[in-house]
């Protein structure tokens, strides 16, 4: 199957306003999706099903997912995007609406840093929404050019005639497990990347991804054992550098896959410390919808064939495999949702004492042009 062919299939699913997801998961060349066969809307209730689930943002409301066996399994692998190359931040005119939509937020950021004045909640991720206007509206051709772009992040289109058409390039794992054995990431803390991984971090950006990373491994603690915690790395995504560390553990085997999702979702990277005055502080201020963004998106409980070490080492027995079952989840950032000839944005950042709303501000222009980049 050429790529043309792989995208076609999509495409046709998509006029026959028939749900999928196409993804591709982060340096990885496999390109994969699922085409749901019926318009039926589905929810993972125990997280023990098979297929691709994208969960909103509120953790009070469903996860959606679109089961593999009521869909079509399809696959490409080795795709070679020639000339494919991160674009270059791009200059845009300062409009009057921009100038008001930068003042809320700058007004937003305040409050949140007031409220962590008044001890209310040690941190807060604030965040906007920004429509613009698309030339093209097929959300084929923008996968194509995100995958292009994007090499390191997990890149997808999703699709339910039901819920919406969501894109994205998110940098983010939320969740990694095989068998029993997972790990997690804790990413916090952004500035623009220029050229070079050697960069000073400020306070601000250290105590932020602290934050993350502490509240994983105290939350986790009752259903997980043998942690492991590796130093915390610069690491590139698009036009951004963020903070990164890395968390493995293993799940005690009376706990659930639901249990740690619970625990961990939302996330402080995405909703703050502690989580539930954080995320009743954003219900209460944002003054729009987050939906799927700052949710998480992926693949759930499908099975993976992995090669024993025995196998390696004796070429007779290398048909036999373990199978086993997988489960990567990412957080839903750097997104959109797109409507007819309107893509709205998502974009947010992390505010804590040391935040200064100017610079929050600059934040969430800089992450928005991961997406606009490509439209």
């Amino acid at each position: 199957m050429t790529l043309e062919s792989f995208l076609s299939r999509i495409e046709t699913q998509y006029i026959n306003k028939l749900p999928f997801v196409a993804y591709r998961k982060p340096k990885e060349d496999r390109i994969n999706a699922l085409l749901q066969q019926t318009s039926d809307l589905h929810y993972a209730s125990d997280f023990t099903e098979k297929g691709f689930v994208f969960s909103p943002f509120d953790d009070a409301e469903k996860t959606v997912l679109i089961p593999l066996d009521t869909s079509k399994s399809l696959h490409i692998d080795s795709v070679d995007f020639k000339n494919a190359t991160e674009s270059t931040n791009k200059k845009e005119e300062v409009t009057t609406e921009d100038l008001k939509e930068k003042q809320q937020h700058i007004e937003l950021v305040k409050k949140g840093v007031e409220a962590i004045s008044n001890n209310q909640f040690k941190k807060v991720v604030l965040s906007r929404q920004e429509t613009v206007t698309v030339s093209e509206s097929n959300p084929i051709s923008i996968f194509k050019r995100l995958l292009s772009t994007y090499k390191s992040a997990f890149v997808y289109c999703w699709y339910h005639p039901k819920v919406g058409l969501w894109l994205g390039a998110t940098p983010e794992t939320l969740i990694k497990i095989e068998g029993h054995r997972f790990s997690i990431m804790a990413l916090a803390g952004t500035q623009d990347y220029n050229g070079t991984l050697n960069v000073v971090w400020q306070d601000k950006e250290k105590e932020e991804q602290q934050f993350v990373t502490d509240f994983i491994v105290d939350n986790l603690k009752p259903t997980v054992e043998r942690f492991k915690i590796s130093d915390v790395e610069t690491v590139k995504a698009g036009n951004l550098l963020h903070l990164r560390t890395m968390i493995t553990a293993q799940l005690k085997p009376e706990s659930s896959l639901k249990e740690v999702i619970s625990v961990l979702h939302p996330t402080p990277a995405v909703c703050g410390l502690p989580k539930l005055e954080a995320k009743q502080f954003i219900l209460e201020n944002e003054h729009y919808n987050r939906a799927f963004y700052t949710g998480f998106l992926g693949e759930l409980n499908m099975e993976t064939q992995l090669q024993s070490r025995s196998a390696k080492r004796n070429i007779e027995n290398r048909a036999y495999t373990i199978k086993r079952k997988s489960t990567r989840l990412y957080v839903n950032l750097r997104c959109m949702q797109l409507q007819n000839t309107e893509a709205i944005i998502y974009v947010g950042g992390g505010v804590t004492k040391h935040s200064v709303p100017e610079k929050e501000w600059q934040e969430t222009v800089s992450k928005s042009l991961v997406i606009k980049n490509v439209l």
